[in-house]
This record gives C-alpha cells, sequence and structure tokens, in this order.
C-alpha cells in the first residue's frame, strides 16, 4: 500500500484557500483536487518528453495548472486537453459571480496561474507556453443540401447558394477542415492581410486558408510564396466555375504540381 501524505500532496482546505489566492481572495469553488496532487500523478505517469494528458471531467481547471507547473519545474513539454460541460457556476462563498459556467472559471483561472508560473520561474519561465485554445462541440459548418429532387421545394433553393451556415466565421471553416485533415489543433498559426483578405497559415505552411470573396492574384501569389501542402478556399471565394479551374491551373505552375497533386492538396469548401 502506498500512502501519500497530505505534506507531500497537499490537501482540499489548503487547495481551496490557493484557489481564492489566485482570484484576489474570493472563494469560487469549494475543495478543488490540490495541484501537488495532480503533479505528483504527472510526475509518475509522464516523461518531459511530448506527451498529452486528458482530463475528461476538468472543472476548475487543475490538471491543466498542474501541467503548467511541473512543466517549469523540470522543463517538461507535456501538453493537456481538458473537456466540460458549460455547467452554471454555484455561489458557494456569496461572492459577486463574474463567471457564469465553469469552462469561463476555468479559462481565467489557466491564465492567472500561468502568469504566476512564469514569473515566479524568473528568467527560466521565459520559454515556457502556458498558451491554450478553447473549442466548443458543435454540429458541422455545412447546410444539409442534400436533397432527393422530390423533396425539394422552392423555398429550399436558397439553400444551394452557400452550402456554409451563415452563423460560421473564418476560424470554424478553417478549425473544421483541420480536423478533417487530420491537422493538429494545436499547431501555431498567423493571419495575414492581402489585397482585404485574411489568409490564414497555419504551422507556416502546413495548410494555408483564405475564405475571401474575390480573391486576387496578389492573394494567390502568397499563398503560393509559402510552399503549402494543403491550401483551403471558400466556394464563394470565385465568381464563375472558370475562376475557380483557373486557380488550380496557377498553383501547379507556381508549385510544380500534378494534376492529381492539385485534385489532392487544394480543398474548396
Amino acid at each position: 500500500m502506498t500512502i501519500w501524505k497530505y505534506t507531500e500532496v497537499d490537501h482540499s482546505q489548503a487547495a481551496t484557500q490557493k484557489l481564492a489566492k489566485l482570484f484576489d481572495g474570493k472563494k469560487y469553488f469549494d475543495y478543488p483536487k490540490p495541484v501537488e496532487l495532480l503533479k505528483r500523478c504527472l510526475a509518475l505517469y509522464t516523461s518531459t518528453e511530448e506527451c498529452t494528458v486528458l482530463d475528461f471531467f476538468s472543472g476548475s481547471g487543475t490538471f491543466a495548472h498542474a501541467v503548467m507547473q511541473l512543466n517549469a519545474e523540470d522543463g517538461g513539454n507535456r501538453k493537456y486537453i481538458l473537456v466540460q460541460v458549460p455547467e452554471k457556476m454555484e455561489n458557494p462563498a456569496n461572492v459577486t459571480l463574474t463567471f457564469n459556467t465553469i469552462p469561463e472559471f476555468a479559462k481565467e483561472r489557466i491564465r492567472r496561474a500561468g502568469r504566476k508560473i512564469k514569473e515566479e520561474a524568473g528568467l527560466q519561465g521565459q520559454e515556457l507556453d502556458t498558451g491554450f485554445r478553447v473549442f466548443r462541440v458543435d454540429e458541422s459548418n455545412m447546410e444539409d443540401v442534400y436533397f432527393q429532387p422530390a423533396a425539394l421545394s422552392q423555398d429550399k433553393l436558397d439553400l444551394l447558394l452557400d452550402n456554409v451556415k451563415p452563423d460560421r466565421t473564418d476560424l470554424d471553416l478553417l478549425f473544421g477542415a483541420m480536423l478533417d485533415w487530420g491537422v493538429q489543433l494545436s499547431l501555431p498559426m498567423s493571419k495575414a492581410s492581402i489585397d482585404g483578405c485574411n489568409v490564414y497559415t497555419v504551422n507556416e505552411g502546413d495548410l494555408v486558408a483564405c475564405f475571401a470573396k474575390d480573391i486576387t492574384e496578389d492573394v494567390i501569389a502568397h499563398i503560393a510564396d509559402q510552399s503549402p501542402l494543403r491550401v483551403l478556399f471558400r466556394d464563394s471565394c470565385f465568381k464563375t466555375d472558370a475562376d475557380k479551374i483557373n486557380i488550380f491551373e496557377q498553383f501547379k505552375q507556381r508549385l510544380g504540381w500534378s494534376d492529381e497533386e492539385a485534385m489532392k492538396n487544394i480543398r474548396v469548401i
């Protein structure tokens, strides 16, 4: 039998006090898990190399806090995935709630913990990665436009004008495509504006995307200059089918792609 004493891995009361201190003395959570306890688990079952830990019931975000803290202490490069339903916050200490849901609180907790860890680590912590991205599970970005002819009525013809749902943003489309292609969602990303068109580049060319209307020659040149592995457009980028075909031809010429490579590497949604 192995015994982990509270002097080594802390306890819930102390964890509650430390979390409250992170939020200017306000207690939003009763009995969160101690960071030291999760650090002990991580130290036993993970290495300092590339590895990802998953918490399906992440609550206040203690697991992320523990991962960042341990990385700062041993130079590790661990990553984390937290999953949490948008459960409403309770008010255990009658404080004025700034956060409506548990995930909103967790996001702020990770931000504050990351800043504190880097400050305490000093020069050694300047390269520590405490950034994170937040996603929510949703339905497809695409409209359901698959109708049998007999089921197609006049009021449904508008759906055929644009197969993307009207409330979806550029980033919705980009991350949806990254999932389809198997591109890691944690990869670095940059955005450039070319002729008023936003061009998104993932990991220095693993994927380059543009969803603007009426893209120009300069946009195509900018994308091609990055020697992309994959290129993504929206159907509304092109006025006519001829314009779309011309884009494929330009990439074949600029990047030396064959017909098969162009069809494989360029996607239009």
